[in-house]
């Protein structure tokens, strides 16, 4: 007997352990059943403003407008869900013994499959699982998978797992997705009777479409409406007045409000991703404020409509916040995104476009900054071929010399060569990429002078960059005790989260000045706040308004670009217009056609207080009056002006020069024709005789030195600054190519001088053989052998000019 209960015993013991190994393996199944990661269907790339409303959305990968998985539920929805679908849902594990028993009775009644029992909790199981075909083992499947999604997951969770994934006809996934495509609004938003409709929807395939059963779609609706009012989820008011909403008529197209944004978004955070799906935060918080975006589009579809009818098709324009470096209104492109033929998907922000003249006050604000020029300084503003370049003005007029503020101010191209070529081509060109103009790619060698003129391409987005951190130094300067912060100088950003506090962090402060100084950029708006415009054909006149803006416009050479970029303490906004495909239109110049644009989009923004002077980072400096240059002892009137911190290192005054005359001061003398008791000495402004030329024109007021007395003869040359004659080509001794014309010949090489006197006679000899005497217009053309040449001249007076060119030979 004994031995008989040892062996029940131990029958019993090695039955209870296959048990409790059968037990926990069926625990570890359980506990392992459910993935880890439920929905892995591709979502759409979803775009929102700083609020997180809807700027536009991208298609997923397989076709569907399926959003991200929500954080939450619109809570009328939640109700009319749970009251249509899974009325117990709040008090059930997954199942409910209830509603499968229901559902069993009415199957067997019905003697075929209507009604499956599912609970919320199960159908999200199914929707996870692609909806696989219905059997018995299929639904135990659900079943319990549903509890085991109900040990992981709140109602909450499960709520939103269904609201993000169920279908609701077409190729419309989501409550959010239905909700814009049907109602034209955010699932936030929803009414009580636009949320009913869109909870009987995915119950219903027959319904997925508005075009059919509209009658009894709103049947159905209405009916889960009554069944709310009796549950006491909504009173009678509220029932009656969902019941009057009508069944929406069509599906509305999602928001594009900012398409080009949302485009380059997806290329910069999402393109080539092959793991997008429901865990993958597809959905990007911008930093653009929808109502501006809104109002900038308004205006650039007006300026639009306009300029299509000279066959401008594209405008492009872009609103910062300078403080934060954010961007507010982002507008790519214009016109019917379809319009492929007229590049309305291009997006131009971030298109290399010709720059104009829309990087003169970098050049400006750099050569302040290292006392290489003032704001007042008169600049040469005459006819220049330098290394075989010839810039022209786009009056194509000269000044003579112009005070360097009026020459940026007047974007004269001239003068703004001349400084560039003082300045160096490679210095700048480094300090271009150092700013973070990211298509200076080319070496310096290939852009050459005209890179100040429009000789390289530029991107909007990188402009706009540039002029918000110039802007940001000023606006910091003072918070950080007149020092600088490295992190000011930065791209534009449209990345909520990439949202820099506005106050200064004092804590990384640094005297090191960070590509340019406060003084300098101060100096440079203080100038284009001067800007001036055409208001008719060779009329100027500056603009007036009620807010202070530093603006540039810049026009590309053949009229195919035209640019406007305004900058306030608060603002920087920045405009292109052109044709996409590079087609220069007449007409298509920055300060009319980009300008008006720019200031109808300032006039949508507050107005903002103009910059205080750093004064900690600039230097009153004594000026001529006449040249505007740093005063030296000639000087007899003299200004005092605030400057960069190196002004007091610029040149002093190049054109006042000591003179002698009689005692009458009609006539100039020397030594060898008056003794030093007879003379008297005067300090006057001369200008060079080229100079001289073109500036008395526009200044009657300006006066000629005496004559050189007669019997004083060609011993009264003045000095070598001061001298009558001036080569206009070739200014230096240079290698000359020969021309050639249309027909391959060779076309004589022609030498230009300016002569204070114009009615001067003047002798030409080369290689010291006579060859002509020219009068009133010195211009002569000769044909020069290979080799080296020297040209001499001498006038009437006995004064000489001397220059030694090289002829290299048929210029090709």
């Amino acid at each position: 007997m004994q031995k008989l209960y040892h062996h029940i015993l131990s029958f019993c013991n090695r039955y209870t352990r296959r048990i409790e190994v059968t037990i926990g393996v069926c625990l570890l199944l359980y506990a392992l059943i459910l993935p880890r990661t439920l929905f892995r269907n591709p979502t759409c790339m979803v775009l929102n403003d700083a609020e997180n409303n809807l700027l536009g959305a991208r298609v997923a990968a397989d076709g569907q407008w399926r959003f991200p998985t929500a954080g939450s539920t619109n809570q009328r929805f939640a109700a009319c869900l749970v009251a249509f679908e899974d009325k117990r849902f709040y008090y059930h594990l997954g199942i409910d013994p209830i509603g499968i028993g229901r559902a069993m009775l009415y199957n067997i009644r019905r003697a075929r499959v209507v009604s499956g029992g599912s609970t919320i909790s199960m159908q999200v199981i199914r929707m996870s699982r692609c909806n696989p075909r219905r059997t018995v083992l299929e639904k135990i499947y659900e079943i319990i998978l549903a509890t085991r999604l109900e040990y992981s997951y709140n109602k909450t969770e499960i709520l939103n797992f269904y609201a993000s994934n169920a279908p609701f006809g077409g190729n419309v996934v989501g409550l959010e997705a239905a909700a814009w495509r049907y109602f034209g609004k955010s699932s936030q938003q929803l009414s009580w009777g636009e949320a009913a409709m869109l909870a009987v929807l995915p119950n219903s395939p027959s319904l997925v479409h508005l075009g059919k059963n509209r009658v009894f779609l709103l049947r159905k609706r209405n009916k889960l409406l009554l069944k709310l009012l009796h549950n006491h989820t909504i009173d009678q008011i509220t029932y009656d007045l969902a019941c009057s909403e009508p069944i929406p008529e069509k599906p509305h197209d999602l928001p594009q409000l900012a398409p080009h944004l949302l485009d380059r978004a997806y290329k910069t955070y999402f393109e080539g991703s092959s793991n997008i799906d429901n865990n993958t935060k597809t959905e990007l918080r911008t930093t653009i404020s929808r109502s501006l975006q809104n109002l900038a589009q308004d205006i650039a579809n007006r300026y639009h409509n306009e300029l299509k009818t000279n066959e401008v098709n594209n405008l492009s324009c872009m609103i910062m916040d300078t403080e934060t470096g954010d961007i507010l209104a982002y507008i790519g492109n214009v016109g019917d995104w379809k319009d492929v033929e007229h590049g309305a998907q291009v997006d131009v922000i971030d298109a290399p476009r010709s720059s104009g003249s829309i990087m003169k006050p970098y050049l400006y604000a750099l050569m302040n900054d290292e006392g290489l020029l003032l704001p007042t300084a008169l600049v040469p503003d005459i006819p220049t071929t330098i290394l075989g370049y010839r810039p022209e003005n786009y009056s194509s007029s000269y000044d003579g010399v112009v005070r360097a503020n009026t020459a940026l101010a007047r974007s004269l191209n001239i003068p703004a060569v001349r400084e560039l070529n003082d300045y160096g081509v490679t210095k700048f060109h480094q300090k271009l990429r150092q700013f973070g103009l990211t298509t200076i790619t080319k070496p310096p060698d290939y852009y050459g002078l005209p890179l100040i003129l429009g000789g390289a391409e530029v991107k909007l987005f990188d402009l706009m960059s540039v002029y918000s951190s110039m802007g940001r130094v000023l606006n910091h300067f003072a918070a950080y005790d007149s020092q600088y912060e490295v992190a000011d100088w930065r791209k534009a950003n449209y990345d909520y989260k990439n949202t820099i506090n506005s106050k200064p962090n004092t804590a990384r402060k640094t005297k090191q000045i960070t590509n340019l100084s406060a003084g300098a950029i101060f100096t440079a708006f203080d100038a284009m706040q001067k800007v001036e415009r055409p208001t008719s054909e060779g009329g100027w006149t500056e603009y007036e308004g009620t807010k202070q803006i530093a603006w540039k416009t810049g026009t590309s050479w053949g009229g195919r670009d035209a640019w406007a970029i305004g900058i306030t303490p608060r603002y920087t906004v920045g405009v292109w217009i052109g044709n996409a495909d590079g087609e220069g239109r007449p007409g298509l110049i920055g300060v009319t056609t980009a300008a008006p644009v720019l200031f109808d989009l300032f006039n949508l923004l507050p107005n903002s207080s103009w910059w205080s002077m750093p004064a900690d980072d600039m230097r009153q400096v004594a000026v001529c009056h006449q040249s505007g240059w740093r005063a030296g002892a000639d000087c007899a009137q003299t200004d005092t002006i605030w400057a960069a911190k190196r002004g007091n290192e610029a040149k002093s005054c190049p054109f006042h020069q000591r003179i002698h005359t009689d005692k009458t001061g009609k006539y100039q003398v020397n030594l060898s024709c008056a003794a030093a008791s007879e003379m008297q000495t005067a300090a006057w402004f001369i200008l060079p005789p080229l100079e001289e030329q073109y500036y008395k024109v526009k200044h009657p007021d300006y006066l000629l030195p005496p004559p050189m007395r007669a019997d004083c003869g060609g011993g009264g040359q003045l000095v070598a600054t001061n001298a009558p004659m001036q080569w206009v080509y070739p200014r230096h001794p240079t290698k000359i190519m020969t021309p050639i014309d249309l027909s391959g010949q060779e076309k004589d090489i022609v030498f230009q001088i300016a002569h204070r006197r114009t009615a001067t006679k003047i002798f030409w000899y080369i290689d010291n053989n006579f060859f002509g005497t020219t009068t009133d217009f010195h211009q002569r053309a000769v044909h020069l052998a290979t080799g080296k040449h020297t040209v001499v001249l001498v006038d009437a007076d006995g004064n000489r000019l001397e220059q030694a060119v090289e002829v290299l030979g048929r210029e090709h």
